[in-house]
């Protein structure tokens, strides 16, 4: 149990560092444009290949870039053949499907469906985050974030995990004969963090479950701990170092902040439709069955 596997869930604060989302095309749509009608190409959309008749433009490397991209190890010129290959494969396959008339079911609209209104819904919120983002905005929600860590304390810790409150009472004992924190951590502690002595960096309060978090910061730099119960077993811990949180330069969370301001104008955008709509449950709807997968053929 690394100070991760320690950590509570929370929502993400002003400087904690969510994850870059990026959009994702739907397969149902993606089919339904590989055998759309063509439309007029952007400028310099340049032709990669033809299929029976039918394009495929950088753009279009680019939406698969975006859909399967994550997935592929390849890079350069094999990255480019695999993606040309992928999107020339989907078309004759759409192709083959179309001429079975499989976009006349009644499934496939309702997939399709579903997927053209994911796919406006993530465009408008991909559209709404970047509309968000100023320097003027950053640099207000910086001073935030800084106002908002004064003062915020953290420690450096460690600690020695084991299954029962008899092995952290002799864990304890061995400590405070002279042992070695670290060489005993590395010998009996059952977590991830044995392998560094230990050592879980610097964490504040609210980044532990609470009962770790609560015995911790009452100990001064130096002291160990008394047995301490959580969920993942019983802790002897010992502080190294207490300070005051640093604040970190605007440089260095810039992408956090940038991702914070997207996803609150994104947030802010949905609870505003939500309050303009009209929704209504049907609380009496009967159940509905399970659309089949694509390709299963129809009960007769």
């Amino acid at each position: 149990m690394t100070a991760a596997s320690l950590a509570v869930r929370r929502p993400a604060t002003l400087l904690a560092a969510p994850r870059r989302q990026v959009c994702g095309l739907a397969a149902a749509l993606l089919l339904q444009l590989a055998v759309a009608a063509p439309m007029a190409a952007a400028q310099g959309d340049a032709v990669i290949a033809r299929v029976n008749g039918t394009e495929i433009r950088a753009s279009d490397l680019a939406i698969a870039e975006e859909d399967v991209g994550a997935n592929l190890p390849m890079t350069g010129d094999a990255r480019r053949e695999y993606l040309t290959k992928y999107l020339s494969d989907m078309i004759l396959v759409a192709q083959a499907a179309e001429s079975k008339k499989l976009q006349d079911r009644d499934d496939f609209k309702r997939r399709l469906a579903y997927s053209r209104d994911k796919l406006l819904m993530e465009m408008l919120l991909q559209q709404e985050g970047k509309a968000s983002i100023s320097d003027a905005a950053l640099h207000q929600l910086y001073e935030e974030a800084k106002k908002q860590m004064a003062g915020e304390k953290e420690i450096h810790a460690r600690h020695i995990l084991v299954d029962t409150e008899d092995q952290a009472k002799a864990v304890l004992a061995e400590l405070k004969n002279g042992g070695d924190f670290a060489a005993i951590a590395k010998e009996k502690s059952k977590d991830p963090a044995a392998q560094n002595g230990g050592d879980l960096g610097y964490f504040t309060k609210d980044q532990m479950v609470p009962e770790f978090a609560q015995a911790a910061f009452r100990l001064e730099a130096g002291q160990l701990s008394d047995p301490v119960k959580t969920q993942f077993g019983w802790h002897v811990i010992r502080v190294d170092e207490k300070r005051d949180r640093p604040v970190p330069e605007f440089d260095k969370v810039r992408d956090q902040l940038e991702n914070f301001l997207a996803r609150k104008s994104q947030a802010d955008l949905i609870n505003k439709l939500r309050a303009q709509a009209n929704i209504e449950k049907v609380e009496t709807a009967p159940e509905l069955a399970p659309l089949p997968a694509p390709g299963t053929p129809k009960q007769k």
